[in-house]
């Protein structure tokens, strides 16, 4: 898909979603959960666009958590009296319902509740078995949840290798990424290794064509615009994929996003047997991913060792509740955990220092202290009631379309002077390549990035619900803003400074320091709730607010951190 329009934003403006995207009306069902499930946004007058934040949750699943307490006595788990064993029964099944919602066969995978998906990534950081042997393979797209491992890896003596991001799509380049995982230039047979694997691998997304060559040719001679906005189809999973072997010996661990949480670009599921193959472990962070998307774990191309979840993030409640999915296979690579508590131990001892730990593949073994049994049992209403009500298709349908709407009319912004308002961050060419992530910044009638405080203070006052900054995700920002390694590499003197000097740094000490106009971006997405009337009353803030505009000099806070 290309936001890379001809027209003004009048000729846009005139438009409605269908024109371009004829399958929105095929998702008109949300409209009608809108104005019941979701009926606060507008009885509140707001407009939420934040659900990579997190998504919001519907009044059916309040009401279903108020009436499952009233009805129900729950108790500590760990015991076999009543209520115990009503939550132990409640948590078994939620392990269940989610292997479910996976397409994962219980034999092979296991649920282990964390209070969130960075939870389920210090885990595995934590217990991981590196060695200095071995490498920390990361994308430079990564949340600092998945960045923080390189602590605990260094701390073993294993090295972490980043994988840059092409520039201006900030997708991953193949032979880069080979060549991190293979400590060298991939050689003629690994790349053809990868070449057999993506092209045996289901695609990770799939969705008829939105735009087809007739309709979309009527529709820009209509309006006299020319989008050249596309949504291929791919070719289905083939049972005869080529599925290279794992490798015995193994390298370490690579750790991605299948979504990222800065752009909304989703990076191929291909790069997972293809790790493997090359002798990695490898660590998907799904949190970003599922609230718009399924993944398939019975596929033999799609089976990750450890996978990571935020439940709020798919359907908005309950906070407080994630999980690692793990392979059986691979929970041995997890036994050497730093502590005990707990439920983790099947005995110890004070008078004599030791200990016995759970079996390796019991998920109790990793779920330090008593799992949050309250709020487990509302995932598997929530799983229920989005597959029954509104079913994942139907999302990652409409906020496609909501996300190819936004970027048509953000491009057609113009100040009088002809200059562009938004700037877009990551590839803007293919829907079929991102979920419903938009990260840009505003641009004044001067070109200069208007500062994302401002914006932030001014969309709150307009009741929009956006994010502003770097989103806790910094390789994405840094390969978006372009800022280089020579321009990093002052971040350490400012460190070394503050210790002689005794002064607090701040947030925008470093931001000064490298020279940046902004301190990240605004980051705009769509989910469960979302409609064409979100993105009008976005576009005309923008157009409203900042249009013509010079920006400067305003008195805005100062940023104390990230």
């Amino acid at each position: 898909m290309s936001a890379c329009i001809s027209g003004s934003q009048d000729r846009s403006s005139t438009m409605s979603i269908t024109d371009l995207f004829p399958e929105y009306a095929t998702t008109s069902s949300i409209d009608t959960l809108r104005e019941t499930e979701y009926s606060y946004l507008d009885a509140q007058d707001q407009v939420y666009l934040d659900y990579t934040g997190s998504s919001i949750a519907s009044q059916s699943q309040h009401l279903h958590h108020a009436s499952r307490l009233t009805s129900q006595l729950y108790g500590n788990p760990h015991s076999i009296n009543p209520s115990s064993q009503a939550s132990t029964h409640e948590v078994n099944s939620t392990r269940s319902r989610i292997l479910s919602h996976l397409n994962a066969s219980p034999d092979e995978y296991v649920v282990i509740f964390t209070q969130n998906a960075t939870g389920a990534a210090k885990l595995v950081g934590e217990s991981y078995p590196f060695t200095s042997n071995q490498r920390l393979v990361l994308t430079a797209d990564n949340h600092n949840s998945i960045n923080g491992i390189r602590v605990m890896a260094a701390a073993k003596g294993t090295k972490t290798t980043y994988i840059p991001l092409e520039t201006p799509s900030l997708r991953l380049d193949t032979k880069k990424v080979l060549s991190a995982l293979s400590s060298s230039s991939p050689s003629s047979k690994t790349q053809s290794l990868f070449k057999r694997v993506i092209s045996g691998c289901i695609p990770h997304r799939s969705l008829p064509p939105l735009i087809s060559s007739s309709s979309s040719s009527t529709t820009s001679s209509q309006k006299g615009l020319e989008p050249s906005l596309t949504i291929h189809s791919e070719k289905p999973h083939s049972s005869t994929s080529i599925i290279p072997s794992p490798s015995k010996k193994k390298k370490g661990l690579f750790g991605y996003p299948a979504q990222s949480n800065f752009t909304g670009i989703q990076h191929s599921l291909s790069l997972i047997p293809l790790a493997q193959s090359l002798g990695y472990d490898v660590l998907l962070d799904a949190a970003a991913y599922l609230p718009t998307s399924t993944l398939d774990l019975s596929l033999p191309t799609c089976k990750p060792e450890f996978l990571i979840i935020s439940f709020y993030k798919l359907f908005g409640y309950p906070t407080g509740v994630g999980c690692l999915v793990a392979k059986k296979s691979a929970l041995s690579k997890l036994d050497s955990r730093p502590w005990f508590s707990g439920g983790t131990v099947k005995a110890v001892s004070t008078g004599v220092q030791w200990h016995s730990m759970l079996d390796s593949q019991t998920p109790e073994k990793y779920e330090d202290g008593t799992v949050n049994f309250l709020s487990v049992p509302d995932v598997k209403f929530g799983l229920d009631w989005i597959s029954k009500q509104v079913k994942m298709e139907l999302i990652n349908k409409r906020v496609k379309c909501l996300t190819g709407w936004f970027l048509v009319r953000s491009k057609a912004l113009r100040h009088k002077n002809g200059r562009e308002m938004i700037k877009v961050y990551g590839d803007t060419e293919d829907l079929n390549g991102r979920g419903g992530t938009v990260a840009f910044n505003i641009l004044d009638a001067e070109g200069k990035v208007v500062d994302e405080r401002l914006v932030g203070k001014e969309s709150a006052a307009a009741k929009i619900s956006l994010r502003t900054g770097c989103f806790c995700n910094p390789g994405a920002g840094e390969f978006a803003l372009e800022i280089g390694k020579g321009v990093l590499m002052r971040l350490p003197a400012l460190g070394v400074k503050a210790l002689l000097t005794g002064r607090k740094f701040i947030f925008d000490d470093y931001i000064q320091m490298l020279g940046l106009p902004s301190a990240g971006a605004i980051r705009v997405s769509f989910g469960i709730a979302s409609n064409a009337a979100d993105v009008d009353r976005l576009v005309g803030f923008l157009e409203n607010t900042y249009k013509d505009r010079v920006t400067g000099g305003e008195d805005l806070e100062k940023r104390e951190s990230c």
